[in-house]
């Protein structure tokens, strides 16, 4: 936690693992929540606080580029349920009381000069009893 700045920014936290020599990988972050044999497991919130007088903050996840590999990679996957319905994930844009609500953007960039574009698979899952699920 950083200092509240009463007239002025409040102070900055920065996580981050050291670069690494010539020949190996930088570090490796974790947050995780332990588990649970009686109960939900616990969470991991990131988010940004509201502004009154100004726009809302920013919450941004990449990966790396790679220079003699692949670029990193950016998983997002909810949880699976061995009794019940597997976890959801949301994505939505911001709702515009007063004007335009967000846009959501997902998209392939450009390839380059010797490749194609990344394509885009939208999929629903099997069933084993009953409908498979629907794309809209």
């Amino acid at each position: 936690q950083t200092g509240e700045g009463t007239a002025t920014s409040s102070g900055v936290v920065t996580i981050r693992s050291a670069n690494s020599g010539a020949a190996g990988a930088s570090g490796k972050l974790v947050f995780s929540s332990g588990t649970s044999k009686g109960g939900n497991s616990g969470a991991i919130v990131m988010g940004t606080g509201a502004a009154t007088g100004g726009r809302g903050g920013l919450v941004s996840i990449s990966a790396g580029s790679g220079t003699s590999g692949v670029g990193g990679l950016v998983s997002i996957a909810s949880g699976r349920s061995t009794s019940n319905t597997g976890g959801t994930i949301s994505v939505s844009s911001g709702e515009g009381t007063a004007t335009s609500s967000g846009s959501v953007t997902i998209r392939s960039t450009n390839s380059g000069t010797a490749g194609v574009s990344g394509k885009l698979v939208f999929s629903s899952g099997t069933s084993k009893d009953g409908n498979s699920g629907a794309l809209y």
